[in-house]
This record gives C-alpha cells, sequence and structure tokens, in this order.
C-alpha cells in the first residue's frame, strides 16, 4: 500500500484494451480515423472563425474556443492509446499519468462551462434580440471565454490535489488514460470522506451547469414558440438544437462516467463510454455545428474559392 506519490518510480500499467486482442487492430484503425477527422474538422472551424468576417460574432468566438478545448482534450489520451494498442509497452510515468489526469480534468470541466456560456449566447440571441449586440460585448464575451478556464483549472486542481493524496494499492489500472474512476478503484481504505469532496466538486462542475442549460433552452424553447414566421422559428430551432446536441452528448457521458457511485462503476464498461467522449464527440462536433449552418457553409466555399482563384 502507498500513496500516490508512491508510484513516483514504479509509474503505472494502461491495460487498454488488451483483454480483447481480436479488437485492437479495428480499434487502431477507427480511433486513428476519427482523430484525424477531429483535428481536421475543429482546426476547420477555428481557421474559418478566424478568416471570415461574417464568423466574427460571439457564437464563433465561443464555438472557437470548443474546438479548440476538443482538439487537446483528444490529443491528451488518443496519441497514448494508439501508442499503447499498436505497441507491447503499456507503462506509463508518474509524471505523464498526473499531467494526463490533471489535462483530462481541466479540459473537461472548461468544457462543461463553456457550454452554459454557449447557452447564455443563445437566450441572449433569441429571447433579447433587440439587446443582443449591447449584451454581448466582446469584453463580456473574452470575461466569459476565461472564466470558463479558471474554472476548469480550479477545478481539475483541487480533484488532482485530493486524488494525489489517496492509498492506492498496485499499479494496474484497467484503463486506456489515467481518469479518476479508475484510480478510485484502486483505493486501498475507506476514502469516504475524501470521495464525498470530489463527488461535490464533480456535481458542481456537471450537474449545475446542466441545469443552467436546461433552465435556458426552457426561455429559448417558449420565446421561439411565440415566433410567427416558420422560417425564422426553424433558424433559431436548427441553430439551438445544434447547441442542444452537443451538450446532450457531453452530460450524458460525463455524468455517467463520474457521478455514479464508485461500487457500480464498471471499468470494462467505462473504457468504451470513454471512448464516445473522448473520440466520438469531439469528432462529431463540428459536423453537428456546420452541416445545418449557412454561414460556415458560405466561409468554407470563400475560402476554398480564394483558394482557387489564387491556383
Amino acid at each position: 500500500m502507498g500513496s500516490f506519490n508512491a508510484s513516483l518510480g514504479k509509474g503505472f500499467i494502461l491495460v487498454g484494451f488488451s483483454d480483447w486482442p481480436q479488437l485492437e487492430l479495428i480499434l487502431f484503425i477507427y480511433i486513428l480515423i476519427f482523430y484525424s477527422l477531429t483535428i481536421f474538422g475543429n482546426t476547420t472551424i477555428i481557421a474559418l472563425s478566424q478568416l471570415d468576417l461574417r464568423l466574427h460574432t460571439p457564437m464563433y468566438f465561443f464555438l472557437s474556443h470548443l474546438s479548440f478545448l476538443d482538439l487537446c482534450y483528444t490529443t491528451s489520451t488518443v496519441p497514448q492509446l494508439l501508442i499503447n494498442i499498436e505497441g507491447h509497452d503499456h507503462t506509463i510515468t508518474y509524471g505523464r499519468c498526473v499531467a494526463q489526469l490533471f489535462s483530462v480534468l481541466a479540459l473537461g470541466s472548461t468544457e462543461s462551462m463553456l457550454l452554459v456560456v454557449m447557452a447564455f449566447d443563445r437566450y441572449a440571441a433569441v429571447c433579447r434580440p433587440l439587446l443582443y449586440t449591447t449584451i454581448m460585448h466582446p469584453l463580456l464575451c473574452q470575461a466569459l471565454a476565461i472564466s470558463s478556464w479558471v474554472a476548469g483549472l480550479v477545478n481539475s486542481l483541487i480533484q488532482t490535489g485530493l486524488m494525489m493524496a489517496m492509498p492506492l494499492c498496485g499499479h494496474r489500472l484497467n484503463h486506456f488514460f489515467c481518469e479518476m474512476p479508475v484510480f478510485l478503484k484502486l483505493a486501498c481504505k475507506d476514502t469516504a470522506g475524501t470521495e464525498a469532496k470530489m463527488f461535490v466538486a464533480r456535481a458542481i462542475i456537471l450537474v449545475f451547469p446542466a441545469t443552467l442549460i436546461l433552465g435556458s433552452y426552457a426561455h429559448i424553447a417558449r420565446a421561439v414558440l411565440k415566433v410567427k414566421s416558420v422560417s425564422g422559428r426553424r433558424k433559431a430551432f436548427g441553430t439551438c438544437g445544434s447547441h442542444l446536441l452537443v451538450v446532450s452528448m457531453f452530460y450524458g457521458s460525463t455524468i455517467y462516467t463520474y457521478l455514479q457511485p464508485n461500487d457500480s462503476y464498471s471499468e470494462n464498461e467505462g473504457k468504451f463510454v470513454a471512448l464516445f467522449y473522448t473520440i466520438v464527440t469531439p469528432m462529431l462536433n463540428p459536423l453537428i455545428y456546420t452541416l445545418r449552418n449557412k454561414d460556415v457553409k458560405g466561409a468554407l466555399w470563400k475560402v476554398l474559392g480564394r483558394g482557387t482563384e489564387s491556383r
């Protein structure tokens, strides 16, 4: 038995999907494809948000932050997973494991807060259209984005600090990256007090934002139903529906993983759920926001047309 710090010289073994060797080649191919699409899609959104003046709005400002978060979140886990699947060395050093745990918590917490900010932006656009430009002032947008990052970093510092103080038995992590629920499974003795503090921190960063988002969309739905124009109603539902779908995927999978009791957490099941929110969701976000979005499509064709003309 030893504390998290006692693993400094030994590191950890990431089991990953080695229990299913017949799936590893298929997983490697699919994960590599999804990761490549994630890099391409999110980088494209960030680039278009900078290049096209029509996208210099609060909505796309926050969307570019979300894309950057998704890039960082996926990159913090996927390369390690691909190396583990392709090679035979499944070890990860203590320092890299702590860094991964901290970054995953920080980026996930930041995304949770950013989705609340994006819901507030949609609320202001739909429910207060005449005051929208006044409310969503560039300085306020920057302050909200910075606040999301700060809140995510603070939450991660608290939970990582509590995690590192826990006594652990063993160095075998039945997962493909260093994630908190797996470490809680390695706890050697009764850590109910510490786990309760960590649960409260996770509930604050997940349940409270989700409740605010649902409240915002209740007001948005009420306002949209009052719109007499069918095209206006369709446009509002299309824009807000994209965000609501992203919200559902993010909070549904993370709440399932992080807020279920430690005794009922299944490590094998958790690995496949983690694949969804670390790989699938970041890949789908750009598609969800752009497939029915004329502004982004127009910006993309404009950039592509400019590139063709330059040739």
